[in-house]
């Protein structure tokens, strides 16, 4: 299997399947397309037009997806990969096991796949850098991230509550993976959250799989303007 992702320390959606995947222990290449800009002819896009008609990352290529040898077999959306994961790698349950649990999970990864605009355009991605102090501005000046924030501690808490921690369902899931680039920008802004939930920031950061991704983000050592509108340089 392969998995195609853009830069680890801008983006969020390929953080998702590759954290799922590394953590769960499966085995897959990584291919990763370096951002040079989304304009239908920038590298990125001409390249990633090989794996996807969609042009977007990440992209799961199944070498032999469907078993019957027919070829590679390509999924995009996370949303899809992992459903495309959990039914081929039962063993590694990586839904919840009870049947509302899962419907939760479900639920909620839904929730952060379609929603928290303000979160997402104020504070994108990037694991290298610590903006404290854009964090603090964002709060006064921007009400919106403020109220998603107030819904993801809300979200979070229930969860952590229900299933006693210290991840959302007890054990590690499809919902962590999903949600640990917003423990990322949490951690990036320094946005301000309860106790509880900053130890479930710190408990999904200390994953092996994100601290891998971290690792690989930090090594990257590349300045994209056009992903850092609130830095010169690096």
């Amino acid at each position: 299997m392969q998995l195609v992702i853009g830069n680890k320390n801008y983006s969020s959606w390929s953080m998702r399947p590759w954290v799922l995947m590394r953590q769960a222990g499966i085995a897959f290449e990584e291919v990763l397309l370096r951002f040079d800009g989304f304009a239908p002819d920038s590298r990125f896009q001409r390249e990633l037009a090989a794996y996807t008609p969609a042009r977007r990352v990440p992209v799961l290529i199944d070498g032999d997806g469907d078993g019957d040898g027919d070829g590679a077999f390509s999924v995009w959306d996370t949303l899809a990969i992992a459903e495309y994961l959990a039914e081929k790698f039962p063993q590694a349950r990586l839904w919840p096991d009870d049947v509302r649990a899962r419907a939760r999970a479900r639920s909620v990864c839904a929730e952060m796949h379609a929603g928290f605009p303000a979160l997402r355009s104020h504070c994108p991605m990037n694991v290298e850098a610590s903006l404290p102090e854009v964090g603090a501005r964002l709060m006064r000046e921007q009400p919106a991230v403020g109220t998603d924030l107030e819904r993801i501690v809300a979200l979070w808490s229930e969860l952590l509550q229900q299933h006693g921690g210290p991840l959302l369902f007890g054990r590690f899931t499809i919902a962590d993976a999903y949600f640990a680039p917003v423990c990322s920008r949490l951690r990036t802004y320094a946005l301000p959250v309860p106790p509880r939930i900053a130890a479930y920031v710190e408990a999904v950061h200390a994953l092996p799989g994100v601290q891998a991704w971290v690792k690989d983000a930090l090594e990257e050592r590349e300045f994209l303007d056009f992903e850092e509108p609130y830095r010169s340089s690096r």
